[in-house]
């Protein structure tokens, strides 16, 4: 039997079809769904002069304070004033037993009558011997002998007058009165104390219209500064007029600006930070001396700057950046380079221009190449509400008591450790090496434990976050601690009893509180621990 096998062409074109047929069916599988497009806000980035303001930690100062002092010894008899209150210049203050003074005035007035009937005597004589010298009826010894006595007749009486001047003037130094209208403090002495030379401070009257506010700027901040000046990042108010806006602790605004005073010439040593002197009216004493206030430096201006909204700008494994509006409505991400925090909004230094078109809202779901469908961006307007003014002053504990500022950085629940009494942990601001008002206030313990103690001392080593180059954060560390050993300095703790420590080991969060924190730890200082006896 013969078997007929097709021809191989002729088998072909079922073959190829036969191999086709699968091959189609695996396209149509492959074939993803096409994405709807992503909802976003956009907004058009326009450069604008933009006023920023600079914000520090500072301190209220008398702009006058004074030694009342006794100018004479004696007892004290009598107080004039309340304590704590407003007195007025000339007003009356202390009493000083006027009886020993008054009797040495009735004394030196005797001795100048008294001199001066000698003088008398004197002028008398000289009279009569006059002419008896032009007749050479007595001698020229006798004459000259009677001119020297009326001029030390003269001379004793002049002498005796001073005497009286000088107990007069002790007799009106019995009454002390302020030399100025300020705030008075408690007496140092009381009814019945002995005043001498060795112990003579009775008080002190603090002036406090005007009132000064003192902050300081760090080196790492001047030199920040000045590099945005020079690279025309930065322009500040001609004559560096610029105004200074006060914060209370209760985020109350003080309602009169001021303006700057003085500014020191040259670097402290011991904090590596230049004073600033604010000057500021104070005509209903809302302002008391020693009080902590945030400062706001108005008047500077960011020319041509970029700001757009906090949220717009996205964090990358190597850098920030943003979603720019591309070709064909699609998604580009685009570097940036931030720079200030101004409110909710943030300066952007380098990576857009103007014109460019980014991703507000809805950034988070969107991927490169993605198409968007955008809405313009529309900034929420807050209601309009009057700035919270300072309320007026009752009494200073009651000026002193307020709830933290909304802009400051939120502190952590406190542990254990940084409620101890020899510990306090103080937190700063993201890329910020300047001391909160809240800050400082944490330090107040502390403050207190070394007045008490001169042989303690304490260790102040400050921490950074992670974002950013090591090097950067190993500086801010530094400036952070520094800030700190001058809040304490300021607050009267001797600068032999703080002690910088190197920089702790840079914490793994990028966002933690804990690692933008300085430590603060009381310890034994150097001196007492090689004293201690060895048991």
């Amino acid at each position: 039997m013969k078997i007929l096998v097709p021809p191989f062409r002729a088998l072909m074109p079922a073959l190829f079809a036969f191999m086709l047929l699968p091959g189609c069916g695996k396209e149509e599988a492959k074939a993803p769904p096409q994405r709807p497009p992503v909802d976003v806000t956009v907004m058009t980035v326009t450069a604008r002069d933009t006023p920023v303001s600079f914000e520090f930690v500072g301190q209220t100062q008398s702009s006058r304070e004074v030694e009342i002092r006794a100018r004479v010894d004696g007892f004290l008899e009598k107080r004039l004033y309340v304590e704590g209150d407003l007195v007025r210049a000339g007003q009356p203050l202390f009493q000083i037993d006027r009886k020993p003074l008054a009797a040495s005035l009735q004394s030196a007035k005797g001795e100048l009558a008294q001199q001066q009937a000698t003088l008398d005597v004197a002028v008398a004589n000289l009279a009569r011997i006059k002419p008896l010298a032009e007749q050479n009826a007595v001698s020229k010894k006798d004459l000259d002998d009677a001119i020297g006595s009326v001029q030390k007749a003269r001379a004793a009486v002049i002498a005796a007058q001073g005497q009286v001047q000088t107990a007069e003037l002790n007799l009106g130094y019995t009454t002390i009165n302020s030399p100025l209208t300020g705030l008075s403090s408690y007496a140092k002495l009381q009814e019945g104390s002995y005043l001498s030379p060795s112990n003579s401070l009775l008080t002190y009257v603090a002036q406090l219209d005007p009132i000064w506010v003192n902050f300081s700027i760090s080196e790492n901040e001047f030199l920040r500064y000045r590099d945005e000046v020079q690279k025309g990042q930065l322009r500040l108010p001609k004559d560096n007029a610029f105004d200074i806006e006060v914060l209370l602790a209760d985020g109350s605004v003080y309602p009169d600006r001021g303006h700057i005073g003085f500014a020191d010439s040259s670097f402290s040593k011991e904090t590596g930070t230049f004073l600033v002197r604010s000057v500021l009216s104070n005509p209903k004493t809302q302002l008391r001396p020693g009080q902590f206030v945030k400062v706001n430096v108005l008047g500077a201006i960011r020319p041509n700057s970029i700001v757009i909204p906090q949220r717009a700008v996205q964090q990358g494994a190597k850098s920030h950046f943003v979603w720019v509006v591309g070709k064909d409505s699609k998604a580009e991400q685009r570097p940036v380079i931030p720079g200030a925090w101004i409110g909710d909004d943030w300066f952007i230094l380098d990576g857009l221009k103007n014109g460019d078109q980014i991703v507000v809202d809805g950034a988070i779901r969107v991927s490169p190449g993605a198409a968007l469908k955008t809405t313009p961006y529309a900034p929420k307007v807050a209601p309009v509400s009057p700035p919270v003014r300072a309320a007026e002053p009752m009494s200073i504990e009651q000026e002193q008591t307020g709830t933290p500022s909304k802009a400051a950085p939120k502190q952590p629940t406190p542990t254990k450790a940084s409620m101890a009494p020899n510990v306090a942990k103080v937190y700063f601001e993201t890329d910020s090496d300047v001391l909160t008002p809240q800050g400082a206030q944490a330090l107040g313990p502390l403050v207190r434990m070394l007045a008490s103690d001169p042989d303690l001392a304490v260790d102040i080593a400050g921490h950074a976050d992670k974002s950013g180059m090591s090097s950067h954060n190993t500086q801010l560390a530094k400036d952070r601690a520094k800030a700190v050993r001058a809040a304490l300095i300021g607050q009267g703790v001797r600068p032999e009893q703080t002690r910088l420590a190197a920089p702790q080991v840079i914490a793994e969060a990028a966002d933690s509180h804990e690692a933008r924190r300085v430590d603060v730890v009381a310890a034994p200082s150097p001196k007492r621990t090689q004293s201690a006896p060895k048991p």
